[in-house]
């Protein structure tokens, strides 16, 4: 179907909201409702599912402007608790990376690294209010004669600090596993030799964008929880590749969509925003996302529903097949295989460990469904959608 009927409207659903009158439901509980009710049952009943995820984002940072000095300085290399921030923008404007490392940091001279900060710990620590050291340089102009500049600040003392995370929220992704004779560290953590283990990183049936698999809801514009505080989402994610393997219920089989998201670190809360050190790899962020679907038709009423035993993920072997840019699928497995702790691949039972929290994504879930209980929250209208193929369901 190349359109979707709407049957509810935003503009509906938002007044229902303001009246206190909304019927807000987590993915969890909407997953339970459409077994129990069925799929009409559950679009008249609902009018919004809440999902979360908090996971390692690395396509993550911070746009932050620390204010003018005296004198003035156009600064081209900053460093904040000696991790450098990108300075090749605006006089006083740099942007923080979450996989930055501290400078000196020994990285991978000593195997495995332990990389213990860098830029999401530094994103981490401004959020939590401690204090960071800023260091910055520059060149010197007539108009901006300073050349060097240090001082201890908190996120108080700047001008204006915001996330803006170019590819967030992976809409599905690999099972790791490592069928290489020796032990490997990678961004999917440490994998044991002849398949001894596997890692997984997704909330599955809570995860945003597997909520609404086309993204019918979700574009520019659309407003989201974003580590604690109300976020946006800006435009599709680097990377974002609607055109995936699909089950027959629509659901991709394979990392897919990704969004770009931004938000005020002012308001935003350090407990879903924390700095990682991935041994052996590097430095990361842990994010916090939450975004709510409006049950617009029977059809998303339909997607909501769908639970981890139908929801799958390719299992790819990262000792070999896939850093030589040659993945290729050992199997495929579903959520619910995954959080039973074991999963079965080439004849073989391997244990199985998230990467992800899925305890932290209800709590996101469920935090923001009681901002929309509660009237704190309504529905941003998606201004330019993102990219996405034609849908082939059509709900009985």
């Amino acid at each position: 179907m190349e359109t979707v009927p709407i049957k509810k409207t935003y503009e509906e659903i938002n007044a229902r909201i303001k009246k206190g009158e909304a019927v807000v439901v987590t993915a969890e509980e909407m997953v339970n409702i459409v077994k129990r009710e069925g799929v009409k049952s559950a679009f008249k009943k609902v009018d919004v599912v809440t999902t979360g995820t908090f996971g390692a984002m690395c396509s993550s940072g911070a746009f932050l402007n620390f204010g003018h000095t005296t004198p003035r300085m156009k600064a081209t290399k900053v460093w904040l608790n000696d991790v450098e921030a990108y300075g090749g923008l605006a006089a006083v404007d740099c942007y923080i990376g979450a996989t930055q490392v501290q400078e000196d940091d020994p990285l991978n001279k000593v195997h495995p690294g332990k990389f213990q900060y860098g830029g999401g710990h530094v994103i981490e620590d401004l959020i939590a209010g401690r204090p960071v050291r800023l260091r910055a340089k520059a060149y010197g102009t007539d108009c901006y004669p300073l050349r060097e500049f240090e001082k201890t600040i908190t996120i108080r003392d700047l001008r204006n600090a915001f996330l803006y995370n170019p590819r967030n929220c992976y809409q599905n992704y690999n099972c790791a596993v490592n069928c290489s004779k020796k032990t490997i560290y990678t961004y999917m953590g440490i994998l044991r030799p002849h398949m001894a283990n596997a890692t997984y990183s997704s909330a599955g049936q809570l995860s945003p964008l597997l909520k609404d698999p086309y993204y019918w809801t979700i574009g520019t514009g659309t407003k989201i929880f974003l580590a604690g505080s109300v976020g946006v989402v800006t435009w599709q994610g680097t990377q974002h590749s609607p055109n995936c393997i699909r089950g027959e219920n629509g659901i991709p089989k394979e990392g897919a969509g990704t969004i770009a998201v931004t938000g005020d670190m002012k308001q935003m809360n350090a407990r879903y925003i924390r700095g990682a050190s991935i041994t052996g790899y590097g430095c990361s962020l842990f994010v916090g996302i939450g975004i709510p679907i409006p049950i617009l038709n029977e059809e998303l009423a339909y997607f909501t529903g769908i639970g981890d035993e139908e929801i799958f993920c390719q299992v790819i072997d990262y000792g070999n097949d896939y850093p030589l840019g040659q993945p290729k699928s050992l199997g495929e497995v579903s959520y619910a295989q995954l959080k039973s702790g074991q999963i079965h691949i080439l004849g073989k039972t391997i244990p199985t460990a998230p990467l992800s929290s899925y305890p932290m994504a209800r709590e996101i879930a469920c935090k923001l469904k009681q901002w929309i209980q509660d009237q704190k929250f309504t529905l941003g209208i998606p201004q330019f959608p993102l990219p996405t193929i034609p849908c082939t369901i059509t709900i009985e």
